[in-house]
Order: C-alpha cells, then structure tokens, then sequence
C-alpha cells in the first residue's frame, strides 16, 4: 500500500506542470533524480572457507534516487516553507533489501532572513563537510571505505546560518535519541534533547572551499581498531579544497574516537582532478590507522568521465581498498564502467 501511494505521489507530481500554467509552475514542486549504473568486476582474495571466490561480476545501482522538492511563500513576510522528499531506487535490481523506495534525505522546515531551519532524516553537517574532495562518491572508491562520520541520521534537527559576509554559514544540528538504549548500551536510557550533535563551519568563496566539523555521541562505529565497545563516536573533521575550471584538489583530515572507549582512528584523503574538453581524469588516496594498534586501511582510485551533456556522462574506474588488521590482511580491488543521469 505505501508503495502505492508512493507511486501515486510521484506520478501526480511529475503530472502537475504539466497541467498548471506558467506561473503556478514556479511555486510548484520540483521533480528530480539521478541514475547512476555501473557494471564492476570485483577481485579480492579469497576467505580460506572459499578459496574460489576471488572474482565477480556485478551490475550496481550507486545509489540512484528520486525525489521531490521545493519551497513556497508564508502569509509571514519573507517566510518560506521548504520541504524535500527524496528516495533511493535500485536500478539494478528493482528493490533495495525488501524496499521499492528507501529513505534519503527527507525533511520539513522554514527558511527566511534569519537562516534555514529544518528537521527529519538527513546527511549531517560532517557529511557534508567533506564538500567536493570525494572525486567517487557513491562508488566503490567513496570516501566511507576509510573516514567515518559518513552519516545520514533519523530524528535529526538543524539551525543553519545565512551566509555570512557572503562567504561562511554555521550549522548546527541535535539528535534527541527519544528514551532509547540504542547508542551506548550502558543501561540507561537517553531521553534529552541533544543526546548527539553535529556541528559544521563551512567557508565558500569563489573557487576555494572548507570545513570544519565536530560530532559528539553520534552513532557510528570505527573503521580500523576498535578497541572499546561503544556503538557511537566522536567525530572532528578539517576538509579543504579548490574547484577551478580546469583542475580540482582536495584535502581531508579526521580524527575519530569512541565516546565510552579507548579506541581511536586517524583519517586523511587526497584528491585531484584535470579536466580536458569533455574529459575528466580523477585520482584519490585515503588512509586510516588505528592509533593504539596496528591497524592500517589505505584506498586508492584512479577514473575517467567523459561528459555526453549538461547532466549525463560515462565514466571508467579502478578502485583498490586494503585493510591490513590484526586478524589478518583484506584487500578488493574493483574495476568498473558506468553511466550517470541526472534530471
């Protein structure tokens, strides 16, 4: 039934332009989507219990979606109501664990002079504090592979400034963990208002770009040595980078602790990008180390796009994630080619 309705929702409003005039199509919502398919071979070293699984081919859907979005004004003056609903869809194979539609970012919320705020299920601050240096987002080679915090939250509320002197916005985001057990298990439940947070300054001017975040109690676990038992982190980003015409270049620095235990890790990302005519060549490198252990994952990618239009492109990749850890060494390395659709 929710399928359904959901089908329903999205149908009407794609229909809805259509059939409204000019005019009320501009405070009507906006459709929009992305589909991202690439067909991979995956090669990695085989577990000692299946000595012939070191190779497969997969068709993968990188997290395609479709949403709807948009905003319209209040009897308030200069208030406006902003909303988006946004969904992954499997191009590949039609659901995603049991679900047609699974939830992105999905939110409600007021915007106007003062800032925007907003609240439901979203990326965090820290998420988004990576800004551009992630060069293959939603691929094999996503920066998630060697930097937690890659976080989008239930339950989540957020105050974001206007940007100030036209160049700096603060943002600052609580998460009320709603009288549950579930983030440290420590047997008492958490029922404030702001069991975990999520804090990000982020500075945009021209072509350069950077971050700075801080999460406190957020769930999450360590990549590399965990040592403790606690289910959620503290999280301290830096993130730096240029976006010029022809090139890009991207730094990321993070530290990551548990919030109940000992265990800490270190990340750090490189990236770059030139950029000829239609053609894009990418590179990256990201490493995180345990830092009471010797724990080590290292990811390096190299890739190319070639842009067919505007909004759509094919691209090639190759992608090698290894984790040297205690209980021995795990290394995967993908080769890939894809094509990207935005509408």
């Amino acid at each position: 039934m929710k399928k359904n309705l959901l089908a329903i929702a999205v149908g009407a409003a794609l229909a809805t332009p259509m059939m409204m005039p000019a005019m009320a199509q501009a405070d009507g919502p906006t459709v929009y989507g992305k589909v991202n398919i690439s067909l991979e071979n995956q090669n990695y070293d085989p577990a000692p219990s299946a000595p012939n699984n070191d190779d497969e081919w997969e068709l993968n859907s990188n997290a395609s979606r479709l949403g709807v979005k948009g905003d319209f004004d209040l009897d308030v003056a200069g208030l406006k109501a902003i909303y988006q609903a946004e969904f992954e869809i499997s191009v590949d194979d039609g659901d995603k664990d049991g679900q047609t539609f699974s939830q992105r970012n999905i939110f409600g919320g007021l915007a106007g002079g003062f800032g925007t705020l907003k609240a439901g299920k979203f990326d965090t601050p820290t998420k988004l504090a990576q800004m551009d240096v992630d060069q293959f987002n939603d691929l094999s080679g996503d920066i998630k592979n060697i930097a937690a915090g890659e976080n989008r939250v239930s339950n989540i509320i957020q105050y974001s400034t206007p940007k100030l002197a036209d160049m700096v916005t603060l943002n600052l985001a609580f998460i009320p963990n709603e009288d549950s057990d579930d983030f440290d298990g420590d047997g008492e439940n958490e029922n404030g208002l702001a069991d975990s947070t999520s804090i990000s300054l982020v500075l945009e001017k021209d072509a350069f770009y950077a971050a700075l975040s801080h999460d406190t109690d957020i769930e999450d676990e360590l990549i590399v040595d965990e040592t403790g038992t606690s289910p959620v982190i503290d999280i301290t980003r830096v993130a730096a980078g240029l976006a010029m015409d022809q090139f890009e270049l991207g730094a990321l620095y993070q530290l990551a602790e548990e919030s109940e235990g000992d265990g800490e890790e270190t990340s750090y990302v490189l990236s770059g990008a030139f950029k000829i005519d239609r053609v894009k060549l990418k590179a990256q490198y990201g490493m995180v180390e345990g830092d009471q252990s010797d724990d080590e994952g290292t990811q390096y990618a190299l890739g190319a796009d070639y842009k067919l239009a505007k909004n759509s492109k094919v691209y090639a990749y190759y992608n090698n994630l290894k984790y040297e850890l205690a209980g021995g060494d795990d290394e995967t390395r993908t080769l890939g080619v894809g094509m990207e659709h935005k509408f």
